[in-house]
């Protein structure tokens, strides 16, 4: 794969969605993670002057902070930080949620990051660029109406392999790149260990249709489970007669 001209195709894409809406740039939520880096790296070349980061700590890691600011400053990129613990806190005290299983709790914090950016885009007139690859949209791996609530994925055709390769051509820190992919949902918590299967595993099986028979049932199980994620909402159709 040509790296430079992919990089080239998916900026000029970001640029014609961002005009074909009537937006003025983009806004990126940055987690410190290799997907985000990337698809912030690939905003900022389509609108260097328009294009917003958003740090948004919650319960995290200080080194998720630490790495995308690396980023930010690293490739110029305007950001701001907004810390969601206290609102994340303040949430479950009004649900009285503190002791609901782990999953329901950890899934709050994408959602209220989507609406911290929601709220940037609406305030600039800017779009929402998601950072999901195809690995991850393949088997559901984000948060319905989370990471998942978004008005474009630049990255969504790629899989985790090759947004790394594309990682390295657009100058994103080796810190990064290097890390293990994770989406800060708990302490010590990983994409892999939580899906059950690698990424080699995973990549080699959407793009070429090779795996175990294991890697097959994995994947395929995962990705028929999340079929409702990638679907817009079943809507009641009224017959007459």
């Amino acid at each position: 794969m040509d790296y430079l001209q992919v990089k080239e195709q998916i900026v000029n894409w970001i640029k014609e969605q961002v005009v074909a809406a009537g937006a003025k740039g983009t806004v990126v939520g940055l987690s410190g993670g290799i997907d985000s880096s990337v698809v912030a790296a690939l905003c900022q070349e389509a609108f260097p002057d328009s294009n917003l980061g958003v740090i948004m700590p919650c319960q995290s890691d200080p080194r998720d902070a630490t790495l995308a600011k690396e980023l930010a400053e690293k490739l110029n990129i305007r950001y701001e930080e907004v810390d969601l613990t206290q609102t994340y806190l303040t949430l479950l005290d009004s649900v009285n949620g503190h002791e609901a299983p782990q999953m329901a709790k950890a899934n709050i914090k994408p959602r209220l990051r989507m609406t911290t950016l929601y709220f940037y885009a609406a305030k600039n007139n800017y779009l929402v660029a998601g950072t999901g690859n195809r690995s991850e949209l393949f088997t559901g791996y984000f948060t319905k109406y989370g990471d998942g609530g978004v008005d474009i994925e630049p990255i969504g055709g790629l899989v985790k392999s090759q947004v790394r390769e594309l990682a390295k051509l657009l100058r994103v820190p080796e810190s990064i790149i290097s890390r293990p992919p994770t989406a800060g949902l708990w302490e010590g918590q990983t994409d892999e260990e939580e899906m059950q299967i690698s990424y080699a595993e995973l990549d080699e099986y959407i793009l070429y249709g090779k795996g175990s028979d294991r890697v097959r049932k994995v994947a395929e199980q995962l990705h028929k489970s999340s079929e409702h994620k990638r679907n817009m909402p079943p809507v009641f159709e009224v017959k007459q007669g």
